[in-house]
């Protein structure tokens, strides 16, 4: 493969679920809550590893709609630690030229860290070279049904109605779809992340728990990517 045609083939857009945490805390005899520690070390490596590897837009699913029914103690915990490390994080960000989405509902987690990540969204918004989403309490079937009130809202008719109507009104408005979905601790599925924008998204399921996800594993990922020909649907 020539030079030219790799950076061809790198995804430009990366999803990566997360997945693994609490199990790799359990494995090495921790609390849950210290899984989450080591899973947000091994998620800022990934953050800067991925953007010398190529890739413009990274994903990371950091809290999902239903994870809200774990022990309220670990989730207490959980947002304390996502609201001192983005706010630890912000001036980098900054200074790195990322532009930092935030994905999800916005009424259900604490005033501080939504205070936090909003100042991040605001301070980054003029960034261009690398975007960052961040999906937290986010749910995929709860994006496509507020993108389908906002378009009943905006009243148009049903001929008015097609995909570029439904893209424009989700969450990830003038982002482009996936490339490439990477979970983490052998589970084999989606969960629903971007059901939408990853209809033609390849899948790459890593057998490590995400605290020992590495940049290594990210590259294999990424190799393994540009050997696939996608058709879209052809």
């Amino acid at each position: 493969m020539s030079k030219s045609s790799s950076r061809k083939a790198v995804p430009q857009h990366v999803i990566i679920i997360p997945d693994g945490n609490r199990r790799w805390a359990k494995k090495h005899g921790l609390a849950p809550i210290e899984g989450h520690k080591k899973g947000l070390e091994t998620a800022l490596k990934v953050v800067r590893g991925s953007r010398n590897l190529g890739v413009r837009i990274l994903t990371l699913w950091g809290f999902s709609t239903e994870n809200w029914s774990r022990p309220s103690v670990e989730v207490k915990y959980l947002m304390k630690l996502y609201s001192w490390f983005f706010k630890k994080h912000l001036g980098e960000l900054i200074k790195e030229g990322v532009k930092f989405n935030w994905l999800g509902r916005r009424d259900r987690v604490p005033k501080t860290l939504k205070q936090i990540l909003e100042k991040i969204e605001k301070a980054t918004a003029k960034n261009t070279k690398y975007i960052l989403n961040i999906a937290l309490d986010y749910g995929g079937h709860e994006e496509l049904i507020n993108a389908f009130k906002k378009i009943v809202k905006k009243g148009l008719k049903p001929s008015q109605i097609n995909e570029k109507t439904v893209a424009q009104n989700l969450e990830t408005t003038g982002i482009p779809d996936p490339d490439l979905l990477i979970r983490t601790s052998g589970e084999m599925r989606t969960s629903g992340i971007m059901p939408w924008q990853t209809t033609y998204t390849e899948l790459f399921f890593s057998k490590l728990f995400f605290p020992d996800f590495s940049l290594a594993e990210l590259k294999r990922a990424i190799a393994d990517f540009s050997r696939r020909q996608r058709r879209f649907g052809q």
